[in-house]
């Protein structure tokens, strides 16, 4: 594992269970590596994380700051692992529980603190949920605190992750968490399809990565005409009809019926608010 430099003393770290990335300050470093587990102060409790390396980032624009309690001891990690199993016959339990009580609400998953003072049950709803009568139920199964979480599809995908579409694992499970606002406005400037089912994942949003590359297309979009404009050619008129960014190619049709494409270095503006101007070739 590589060695976080000592002198830094704010760290990026993953909540396990949620995949939930945060800033931590630790005053007294030491031997802090990327890759370790720790226990932090998070909004659900004492939890498990791991430290994904140092940050000199603020943490005032990376969210809510945790606080670090102290390095995962080798019980913490057996207990954790263990924990793992009871989590999964705790999710059946509830469910079997959801459904006596008619519940309309889709149980995500479960999960036991690292101190097992309470477990989590996380599930989806399309509206709020009266709960009440289940959890004294499942308190009086499991003789522990628990706690319901009402989340949101997108992080019904964070939490459990999965394999996408491309093959990678889900980005807002595996790349990033601060699921940024994704817009069909990005899916056209890219010139990608509109077909729901293409550009959506498995919460039923657009897909995250969408925005990955929109403001690059947005920039080098700036740099050649756009679908629609209509330009005079050595004395023939011509209108763009379609403009592939990633080959630089632009296509033209000409009032005389001729389909003309070129590459976009031959496209210059005198000035901002000049027309476009073509010098060069035609390519068939």
């Amino acid at each position: 594992m590589d060695t976080v430099q000592n002198v830094q003393t704010k760290y990026r770290v993953k909540i396990i269970h949620s995949s939930e990335t945060h800033i931590i300050e630790i005053k007294d470093a030491g031997d802090i590596t990327a890759g370790e587990f720790i226990i932090v102060s998070s909004r659900y409790g004492k939890d498990m994380a791991r430290v994904l390396g140092g940050c000199s980032c603020s943490a005032k624009h990376e969210g809510e700051e945790q606080s670090f309690i102290r390095k995962a001891t080798k019980k913490d990690i057996e207990t954790f692992e263990t924990n793992l199993e009871k989590e999964k016959e705790a999710v059946k339990t509830c469910r079997v529980k959801v459904a006596e009580h008619k519940l309309d609400m889709k149980l995500v998953s479960a999960h036991y603190l690292p101190d097992e003072s309470k477990i989590l049950f996380f599930f989806t709803a399309d509206a709020r949920v009266d709960f009440r009568a289940l959890v004294k139920d499942l308190v009086s199964i499991f003789k522990m605190r628990i706690e319901l979480r009402q989340i949101g599809v997108r992080d019904e995908s964070r939490v459990l992750g999965g394999v996408a579409v491309c093959g990678r694992q889900y980005c807002c499970h595996n790349v990033t968490d601060r699921l940024q606002s994704v817009s069909i406005k990005m899916a056209k400037e890219q010139n990608l399809s509109l077909n729901s089912m293409k550009i959506s994942g498995p919460c039923g949003r657009l897909l995250c990565c969408l925005s990955y590359e929109y403001d690059f297309y947005r920039e080098e979009k700036k740099k050649l005409p756009s679908v629609g404009y209509k330009m005079t050619i050595k004395g023939t008129t011509f209108k763009v009809i379609d403009v592939n960014i990633q080959s630089k190619r632009v296509t033209l049709l000409g009032e005389d019926g001729r389909k003309v494409g070129t590459g976009s270095g031959q496209f210059y503006k005198d000035g901002d608010n000049s027309p476009w101007q073509f010098e060069g070739e035609f390519e068939d």
